[in-house]
């Protein structure tokens, strides 16, 4: 496992850009894959990014061209980038790390969670 610890969430308007930042500390060469997910109130957890330890990227439909994920491997930092928000992206979003390969990003497939950070859009 990995301790993972996420920053940058917050409100924004309708059509405004957030950063997410996710910095994982531990045995973090085991990881395979970092993930980003989000959870609304009374919707189940969506996996919404993900990067693969050799740099592969994955997106849900929801997002993609709107969202960009990158890590910096000497940091350990995870990074969402978030542009066009839309209302719909209003969730608590969470960072994600696994020793198994992804796509597919699915909960149960990720070994160590953040705290999450709550991303607002009006």
């Amino acid at each position: 496992h990995v301790q993972l610890v996420e920053s940058g969430g917050g409100s924004v308007q309708a059509g405004g850009s957030l950063r997410l930042l996710c910095v994982a500390s531990g045995n973090t060469g085991i990881t395979a894959c970092m993930a980003w997910f989000r959870q609304a109130p009374g919707k189940e957890r969506q996996g919404i990014a993900g990067i693969g330890s050799d740099g592969t990227t994955s997106y849900a439909g929801s997002v993609k061209g709107r969202f960009t994920i990158s890590k910096d491997n000497a940091k350990n930092t995870l990074y969402l980038q978030m542009n066009t928000l839309e209302p719909e992206d209003t969730a608590m979003y969470y960072c994600a790390a696994t020793t198994v390969w992804c796509p597919p990003l699915v909960a149960f497939r990720m070994d160590s969670w953040d705290q999450g950070t709550q991303v607002t859009v009006s």
